[in-house]
């Protein structure tokens, strides 16, 4: 004993200095505390009397102490909820029902150094304390419960983890204190601020806000909770507007930066991660700019708690949200707190100075004269009317459940200790005994909430979601709207639940894409900023905000709203349809007037419209062009093998005999025409067999041509889906495209030397005019043919079976009509031209102009020469005139 009553006189100038500081802080030299014996003593650390410091030592005089400068009416109530949490063990028959909790109540002040001051008073058990040692002997110390903010509690929890001394805090969030190497016996009732922060990242992901500005404390835990934030924010897709770090210290520049920035924002959802001054700075600065609609967030309910106080805010802020732990009610604390007197618990040393500030009132013993209008406490007021603000969310009992969790840890060790014999006395126990005990204990409070702590000595808790939402008149009112628990997640998101009619704004770079629509990223911006462009055709978006857009399938198309694929229907150039029925019906037409022509010629075979140019070459012209006509129909109707097989190679053959045949017409009346001298070699090229000769080797070269086609690659059914969107086209596949185009060339080559002999020609003698009207037809089938190259290689679908059948039909009629209708207009209408005295008389002054042009060719050769000549080129053209007429 005589070492507790020497220690304080050894080291009491060590324990100034140990507690002394450049500042003027040293603590008052009357301490209050709350003390009340038990088998088992439960400590508790509460900033109830807030301690302002003085100024700056000049170290030429002791520094004056801390003076109590107000009561916390928050904190005050919280050390009740210890109490009530104390006196409501005691009373249960169930929870260490052979023990009595004892505790005793210490003042941090909301500082440091009354926090640890009074950490180690307690574990001394001296009113000015010793490191190391104890001079107190009776009930052990089991934990110590606080302290509110984490400042406090790190500096707490350093010095008890060197004695293993466990520490349960009921408002410290800060993550470091999550550590075990540092902090080996602090626990805490509530999770991390990490966890906070993911669980408000994962309410903006779930709300769909994806542009959102962060305004975070510039220290570490602001750039923390800012780092991770945008981490987990920009994983889920959502843009980061600005993230804006406000100072520690009052900057009034950097404020106004700040609000200056806000102000230009186009994003309406602030995430916020700020302390309580750095938070109303930044308001106060809004209010005097035009800013309106925002919304804000926080994991702190107390920020907003601030906000909607705040005169004026309303014109800046639509609502807000925060988070609460979803921690246990202390069921009956309100009527233990209305129930509440001074003269009930005269050893608390705490309610005289806190009646004073929460009645206004004033002890009558503390002054001997009473002022005029200063009111007495008479200690019957009751606080049932004196409610703390927001009691939904102030959470006034939170010491609540830190205390049951020290009495299960208490009963599940003593319960221990009897099963393996260790422990037979609650009176026998070390500090780390119930920490180990306080690590793994798991219960339920008395209103059903589960109580667990994670290897990090953090609760594992539930997350209460809180709106403050605005009426008509601008007042706000918290509504509880849902809840995130941090425990059921579906991949890297937390499960939250809202109610279904909440309805929140919207926060967008961008408006969203409609289905239809795609994304278009704007150059320069992030990726949430985008412009909607439609989908092109055969492509869909069935979704809101997609990407890209889908193609669709290949036998599908996209709806005109390109939101989704309908099926494509078959098409072909039918018979049935208006158009196949009207080139089926020209080509019937033209078939049969070519087979009319036909009829004609054979009835008036002998006549010398028939005779004249080779009547055979007539009927071999006119059954090619009846063909020509026929080959169309193969082109209409769905293909099919053998009419893909036929299609081009019936065109190109029947073609060739049909422009062949009309070379060899132009030919003849060349020749006949330009036959000079009698007995001349090239006569024997007027005979009808040269004619046939010509016809037969020109289609003799595209037979081959066709032959060699249809042997290596030839033409099949197909299945267009390129051409028309909405319909798949059943066409053939010309196989080999360079043998199709050389069967085409043949032919053009063909019909081109055709044009030419007949244009050269068409000046020659012919009462008929049988030179014009061939060069007219072949006019009219090379123009054909020349706009169908471009035509066909425009079309799409079924339109260039349409332009290659028009051709066909159109070029037949040209070489139909051009040459045979004029022939047929003398035979019908005009009889008396169609005789041979009318052919002669016709000729006659072709054969005048022909002499006399023979004549002025030979003067140089004399008188005698020119006679002769003139008399063998007289009859040479005589000649040339009935060969022509017999051909």
């Amino acid at each position: 004993m005589w070492l507790c009553t020497l220690l304080p006189v050894l080291f009491g100038c060590l324990s100034g200095f140990v507690f002394s500081a450049p500042r003027s802080w040293q603590l008052p030299t009357q301490r209050p505390r709350f003390d009340r014996p038990g088998d088992v003593i439960v400590g508790g650390s509460f900033s109830i009397f807030h301690f302002s410091s003085g100024t700056l030592s000049d170290f030429t005089a002791q520094p004056s102490g801390l003076l109590a400068s107000g009561v916390s009416n928050w904190g005050y109530r919280v050390a009740q909820s210890f109490v009530f949490a104390i006196e409501e063990i005691n009373r249960s028959a169930h929870l260490l029902p052979n023990v009595t909790l004892g505790f005793s109540i210490r003042n941090s002040g909301d500082s440091v150094h009354g926090a640890l001051h009074e950490t180690m008073s307690f574990l001394t058990g001296q009113e000015e304390p010793i490191p190391n040692y104890t001079c107190q002997h009776g009930s052990p110390q089991a934990a110590l419960v606080g302290d509110t903010r984490s400042s406090l509690s790190v500096s707490m929890a350093r010095l008890l983890g060197l004695y293993k001394f466990p520490q349960v805090s009921y408002g410290s969030s800060l993550p470091i204190l999550s550590d075990k190497i540092q902090f080996p016996s602090f626990m805490r009732t509530l999770s991390s601020d990490f966890t906070s922060c993911r669980a408000v990242t994962q309410l903006i992901i779930h709300f769909q806000w994806s542009w959102v500005i962060i305004l975070a404390h510039d220290d570490d835990f602001g750039q923390q909770a800012s780092s991770l934030a945008t981490q987990e924010l920009s994983t889920a897709g959502v843009c980061i507007e600005y993230t804006l770090h406000v100072p520690s210290h009052e900057s009034l520049g950097k404020t106004e930066e700040i609000v200056q920035k806000m102000q230009k924002s186009t994003a309406s959802i602030v995430l916020l991660f700020l302390s309580n001054s750095n938070f109303e700075l930044i308001l106060y600065g809004l209010l005097d700019v035009p800013v309106s609609g925002q919304v804000w967030v926080s994991k702190n309910i107390l920020h907003m708690v601030l906000t909607v106080t705040i005169p004026g805010i309303s014109r800046v802020l639509h609502s807000t949200f925060g988070l609460l732990h979803h921690s246990s009610t202390a069921i009956g604390f309100p009527e233990f707190l209305a129930h509440l007197r001074p003269s009930q618990t005269p050893e608390d040393m705490f309610i005289k100075k806190f009646w004073e500030f929460t009645f206004d009132c004033t002890w009558p013993h503390q002054s001997s004269t009473v002022t005029e209008g200063v009111q007495l406490c008479s200690g019957n007021e009751s606080l049932k009317n004196k409610q703390y603000a927001f009691p939904e969310v102030s959470k006034i009992d939170v010491a609540y459940t830190s205390v049951y969790s020290i009495a299960h840890a208490l009963q599940d060790m003593i319960t221990h200790g009897h099963q393996h014999g260790k422990v037979t006395d609650s009176q026998d126990f070390q500090p780390w005994q119930l920490l180990h005990a306080l690590r793994k204990v798991h219960f339920k409070t008395p209103d059903g909430i589960k109580i667990l702590f994670d290897a990090n000595g953090d609760l594992v808790t539930k997350f209460d979601i809180f709106q403050w939402q605005k009426t008509h008149e601008g007042v706000f009112h918290s509504v509880h709207v849902g809840m995130i628990d941090p425990q059921i997640s579906l991949g890297s998101k937390m499960m939250v639940h809202l109610k279904e009619d909440l309805q929140v704004p919207s926060s967008v770079c961008s408006e969203s894409c409609l289905p239809g629509f795609s994304q278009v990223p704007r150059l320069g911006a992030p990726h949430c900023c985008f412009d909607c462009s439609p989908c092109p055709e055969g492509q869909f978006a069935d979704q809101r905000d997609m990407k890209s857009c889908l193609l669709c399938p290949k036998e599908q198309y996209s709806s005109h709203m390109r939101d989704h694929c309908l099926p494509r229907t078959e098409t072909f150039l039918a018979f049935e349809e208006p158009l196949g029925f009207m080139l089926a019906l020209v080509a019937l037409l033209l078939a049969g007037l070519a087979v009319l022509v036909l009829g004609v010629f054979l009835k008036h075979r002998d006549s010398p419209v028939v005779r004249a140019n080779n009547r055979s070459l007539s009927y071999l012209l006119l059954l090619s062009l009846c063909l020509c006509a026929l080959c169309a129909l193969l082109f209409l109707g769905r293909p099919s093998v053998l009419t893909c097989l036929l299609r081009q190679t019936t065109f190109a053959v029947v073609f060739t005999v049909a422009v062949s045949s009309v070379l060899a017409k132009t030919l003849t009346v060349v020749l006949a025409f330009r036959v000079t001298r009698p007995g001349d070699r090239i006569r024997v090229c007027l005979s009808p067999g040269a004619s046939t000769s010509v016809v037969l080797i020109a289609s003799f070269m595209q037979v081959v041509l066709c032959g060699v086609w249809l042997a290596t690659s030839p033409p099949f059914p197909d299945r267009d889906m390129v051409s028309e969107p909405q319909h798949i086209v059943i066409q053939c596949q010309e196989g080999s495209g360079t043998i199709f185009f050389c069967v085409l060339g043949y032919l053009g080559f063909l019909a081109v030397g055709t044009f030419s002999v007949a244009f050269l020609a068409r000046g020659l003698p012919d009462v008929f005019n049988e030179t014009k009207f061939l060069t007219f037809s072949m006019l009219l089938f090379c123009s054909v043919w020349t706009a169908f190259l471009p035509l066909y290689h425009s079309a799409r679908g079924k339109s260039t079976v349409a332009v290659e059948v028009f051709s066909i039909l159109a070029s037949t009629a040209g070489l139909l009509g051009g040459i045979f209708i004029p022939k047929c207009y003398i035979i019908l209408l005009k009889p008396e031209r169609n005789t041979a005295a009318w052919l002669r008389q016709g000729h006659q002054p072709q054969l005048d102009r022909q002499s006399e042009m023979l004549q002025r060719r030979c003067v140089w050769s004399g008188e005698a020469m020119r006679g002769r000549l003139l008399s063998e080129s007289c009859k040479g053209v005589q000649q040339g005139l009935g060969d022509y007429e017999s051909a």
